[in-house]
C-alpha cells in the first residue's frame, strides 16, 4: 500500500539546514495498526506528515499503490488526501462552534454528498463513537475524551483506507485513552492504521507494528503480528462538493459564531458609509457648483420645469390661448406675465425709521400660483395684503418678526405703497436669500407697465431730434400731471439744448422685442428740489434726478399691454419633450429655459467630476486595504477552520467560495443596514440631516454600483486570504496556525 525508500526530509530556517528524516526505508500494508514510538523530537510527527501528504520530502522516492510521488505538486498531494487520507489530531482540530453532527457532517459536505445521503451515515457514524446523545451540542462544551471521539468520528466518515493519528492520546486520562484507541483497533480491521505516540503502553496490546525513532532515522521496525495482506486498498469515493453545500457550509460560517458576523458587518457598513459620504459629498459640492456657476443673461429662473413660449405669429395671449394650455396634461400652471419671474423687485419698508433694516430683494408671482402650507400668518383678503417666500434666517425675517409683520411696504421704483405682510412660508434652503412675492392680480396688473419699461429701450425727441439719452433718464407715472403733459428735470433743459423748453413738445417712443409704440407730449413745468414733491407726487428727489413725470394714462400707453411671453411650468420634467409638442401642436413656440444657461465655470466643474471619480477610486483601494488588514484579524481565528478544510480535503477553490459566500453574505446584510440608515434619515426616522441632504445626489444606479464595488471588495478579500492559506504546504499552514 504505502512504501518508502530512501526517503529524507530537510528544514531550511535562516540559512540552517536541518535533518527531519534521513533515510527512511519502511514498507506498510492495509489491516496493519501500526505504532510509531520514539522522544520528543525523533521524527516521529515528521514521518506522519509525509505519510499523510501533508508535508513534502526531499530525497528518495514514497509510493503508493505502486506508484511515484516525488513529483507530486502540492494539489496531487491534496488529492491523495482526499482519496486516501484521514486525520486524526492531538488538539483534535475540531470546529468548535460546531454541533458534533455539524463536525462529522463537513467532511460529508465538502466530499459532495448530497443532504438525503448524509443524515443516516453521520448518524451511525456518531453512535459508533457513543456520542449519540452529544450529537447536537457544541464540540467547545465536550471533555477531551468526547472530542478525540469526534475526531476519529470525522475520519471514519470519510471512508479512507488510511487513518494517521498525531498523539490521539495525549490530552486524554487513561480511561479516555484506551476507549479511543479501542475505536481504533476495530476501525484498523480493514484499514491502515497509523498512530504516533510518545506512550507505548497504550497501545501495545494493539499493535501488529511497532516502529521506534531516534534522530529523523528508524531504529526499530518490529512486526509484532502477521495481517492479511490481501487487503485492498479502496480509494474513498469522492465527488466535488455541490454549490448547495458550499453555500450551506457558507451560510453556517456567517451566523456561527455572533461576534464575529458584528465585527465583520461593521466592517462592511463602514466601507459603505465612507463611500457614500465621500460620493455625496462630491456630489453637493458640485451641485452647489451648478447653482452658484450657471447663470442666463436674460433668464434669472432657469428651473428645468419651465418653458418659455410666445405665438407663432407673434401676436399677444388671449384669455382663450392660456385655457388651452391649462388644459394640457402635464402642465402644473401658467405665469401669464412671464418678464415677472425675471425681474428681480426690491420690498422696502415705508417708515423713515426703519427703511434701511426691513427691505427684500426677490421676485413676483401672482397669487394664484401659490402652493402649500403658510408657516407664520395668513392668505391674502384684500389686494395690498401679500405672503411671501423666503429665509427663516434673513435679518428682517429672523430678528425683526413682529415689526416686519406690522410695517406697511412699498416696491421700489414704483408708485405702489401700502402693501403688508400677512404670511410667510420657509424656504427649504435657508441659505436661499432671494424672496418670491405673491401679489393680488391688480397689484400685477399695476406693475406691468414697470415691467415693461425695465425690458424695453426708451428714446426721446425734442424739435424732431433725437435726444441722447444716458441709462439714468428715465420716464415715471405721475397722478399730479395732467394727461398729454410731462414735467421734466430743470437739469433736463441744458440736455435738451433750450432752457426754454415750457410747452414745447417732445416725442417719446419705446420698443422692444415684440412692440413699437411713441406719443407727443407737452412739457408743462420743470421741478427743482424745492418744489418736486408738489409737482410730481413723489418724495424722493435726489433718488429721482433726471426723471420725466408724465400722467398715469399716458404712461400705461406706452408700457400696459397684454403679454406677449408667458412661461408653462410643469409637473413631470420626464415628459418636457411630449409637453413640448403638445404646445407646438397649439401653434406656440416653446423653449426649455434651461437651454439659455450658460456655464462659467465649465471646465472647472469637468475637472471636479473626473477628481471626484479618481478621489473615488483612492479611496476605495484605501479602504480595501484597511478593510483586508482588518478583516484579516477579524478571520484570524477562522484561519485554523479554513486550515481544516484543506487537511479533509477541500480544495482551494472550494475554500475561496465557501468564504466568498461568507464575505457576500456578511458584505450584502451591511450593506442593506446602511441603506436603511439612509432611506430612515431621508425621511426624517432618523435625524441625520447632511445624510438626508445627500440622498438627493445619489441615484439608484450609483447605490446599485456601491454595492457591486463592495461584492467585488468581498471577493478580492476571500481570494487574498485563501491564497494565504494555500501559499505553503498544509502542515506548515496549520503548524502557523495552531
Amino acid at each position: 500500500m504505502l512504501e518508502l525508500k530512501n526517503v529524507s526530509k530537510f528544514y531550511y530556517n535562516k540559512g540552517i539546514i536541518t535533518s527531519g528524516l534521513t533515510k527512511i526505508n519502511l514498507e506498510m500494508k492495509m489491516g496493519e495498526f501500526i505504532v510509531i514510538t520514539g522522544e520528543s523530537g525523533s521524527g516521529k510527527s515528521t514521518l506522519l506528515n509525509v505519510i499523510s501528504g501533508l508535508d513534502s520530502y526531499e530525497e528518495g522516492e514514497m509510493y503508493i499503490n505502486g506508484k511515484e510521488t516525488s513529483h507530486y505538486t502540492e494539489k496531487d498531494f491534496e488529492e491523495y488526501r482526499r482519496k486516501y487520507i484521514a486525520n486524526i489530531f492531538q488538539n483534535f482540530n475540531l470546529v468548535n462552534s460546531y454541533t458534533v453532527y455539524q463536525n462529522v457532517e463537513l467532511v460529508l459536505l465538502l466530499n459532495g454528498y448530497k443532504k438525503r445521503h448524509i443524515k443516516k451515515k453521520v448518524l451511525d457514524i456518531i453512535e459508533e463513537v457513543g456520542l449519540t446523545k452529544f450529537k447536537n451540542t457544541k464540540v467547545s462544551k465536550l471533555s477531551g475524551g468526547q472530542k478525540q471521539r469526534v475526531a476519529i468520528a470525522r475520519a471514519m466518515v470519510k471512508d479512507t483506507p488510511i487513518i494517521v493519528a498525531d498523539e490521539p492520546t495525549g490530552n486524554l486520562d487513561s480511561e479516555s485513552a484506551k476507549d479511543v484507541i479501542d475505536i481504533l483497533r476495530k476501525v484498523a480491521q480493514n484499514k491502515l492504521v497509523i498512530i504516533v505516540t510518545h506512550n507505548l503502553e497504550q497501545v501495545e496490546e494493539y499493535a501488529t507494528r511497532i516502529i521506534k525513532m531516534h534522530d529523523g532515522r528508524i531504529i526499530e521496525n518490529q512486526e509484532i503480528k502477521k495481517v492479511d495482506n490481501n487487503i485492498k486498498a479502496e480509494e474513498s469515493k469522492y465527488h466535488k462538493i455541490t454549490l448547495f453545500n458550499k453555500y450551506r457550509l457558507g451560510v453556517r460560517n456567517t451566523f456561527n459564531i455572533f461576534s464575529k458576523f458584528i465585527l465583520l458587518f461593521f466592517v462592511f457598513f463602514f466601507i459603505v458609509a465612507a463611500v457614500f459620504l465621500e460620493y455625496g459629498s462630491f456630489k453637493l459640492y458640485e451641485d452647489l457648483g451648478n447653482k452658484t456657476s450657471v447663470r442666463s443673461i436674460v433668464l434669472s429662473d432657469l428651473s428645468e420645469n419651465r418653458i418659455i413660449i410666445k405665438k407663432s405669429d407673434g401676436t399677444n395671449f388671449t384669455d382663450d390661448d392660456y385655457i388651452k394650455i391649462r388644459n394640457l396634461s402635464n402642465v402644473d400652471y401658467v405665469a401669464e406675465d412671464d418678464l415677472f419671474i425675471d425681474q428681480n423687485f426690491t420690498l422696502e419698508a415705508e417708515s423713515k425709521s426703519i427703511e434701511y433694516t426691513l427691505y427684500m430683494y426677490g421676485y413676483m408671482q401672482s397669487i394664484d400660483n401659490f402652493t402649500g402650507e403658510l408657516d407664520i400668518g395668513r392668505m391674502p383678503e384684500n389686494d395690498n395684503e401679500i405672503v411671501i417666500i423666503g429665509s427663516k434666517k434673513h435679518n428682517s425675517i429672523e430678528k425683526k418678526l413682529d415689526e416686519f409683520l406690522s410695517s406697511n411696504f412699498l416696491i421700489r421704483d414704483t408708485n405702489i405703497n401700502n402693501l403688508k405682510v400677512v404670511g410667510i412660508k420657509y424656504n427649504e434652503d435657508d441659505n436661499d436669500y432671494e424672496f418670491k412675492f405673491f401679489v393680488s392680480n391688480n397689484i400685477m396688473d399695476r406693475l406691468r407697465g414697470y415691467v415693461n419699461a425695465q425690458n424695453s429701450t426708451l428714446e426721446i425727441f425734442f424739435d424732431d431730434k433725437q435726444v441722447n439719452v444716458d441709462t439714468y433718464i428715465r420716464i415715471l407715472p405721475s397722478s399730479t400731471v395732467e394727461k398729454g403733459k410731462v414735467i421734466i428735470d430743470n437739469d433736463l433743459t441744458y440736455i435738451l439744448s433750450n432752457r426754454n423748453v415750457r410747452n414745447k413738445y417732445i416725442k417719446i417712443s419705446v420698443n422692444n422685442i415684440y412692440y413699437e409704440e411713441e406719443i407727443d407730449l407737452k412739457i408743462s413745468n420743470t421741478y427743482t428740489k424745492s418744489n418736486f414733491t408738489r409737482l410730481t407726487g413723489y418724495e424722493k428727489y435726489d433718488e429721482n434726478r433726471y426723471v420725466i413725470f408724465m400722467n398715469e394714462e399716458d404712461y400705461n400707453s406706452l408700457y400696459y399691454k397684454p403679454s406677449y411671453q408667458s412661461s408653462v411650468y410643469i409637473k413631470n420634467v420626464d415628459e418636457i419633450e411630449s409637453t413640448i409638442n403638445d404646445l407646438k401642436n397649439l401653434d406656440l413656440i416653446p423653449k426649455k429655459a434651461s437651454d439659455y444657461a450658460i456655464d462659467n465655470f465649465a471646465t472647472q466643474k469637468q475637472i471636479i467630476k473626473i477628481a471626484t471619480v479618481i478621489v473615488t477610486i483612492i479611496v476605495i483601494i484605501v479602504l480595501f486595504f484597511i478593510s483586508y488588514f482588518i478583516i484579516r484579524i477579524i478571520l484570524a481565528s477562522r484561519k485554523t477552520y479554513y486550515t481544516t478544510l484543506r487537511i479533509l480535503g477541500a480544495t482551494y477553490n472550494n475554500v475561496r467560495r465557501i468564504l466568498d459566500i461568507e464575505l457576500f453574505i456578511n458584505s450584502s446584510i451591511a450593506f442593506i443596514g446602511a441603506l436603511i440608515v439612509i432611506i430612515l434619515s431621508k425621511i426624517n426616522v432618523l435625524n441625520f440631516e447632511y445624510i438626508a441632504k445627500l440622498t438627493n445626489f445619489v441615484s439608484i444606479k450609483e447605490y446599485i454600483l456601491l454595492y457591486i464595488v463592495i461584492i467585488i471588495m468581498s471577493r478580492m478579500i476571500s481570494r487574498r486570504f485563501s491564497k494565504k492559506i494555500f501559499k505553503k504546504s498544509a502542515m506548515n499552514t496549520y503548524k502557523e496556525e495552531v
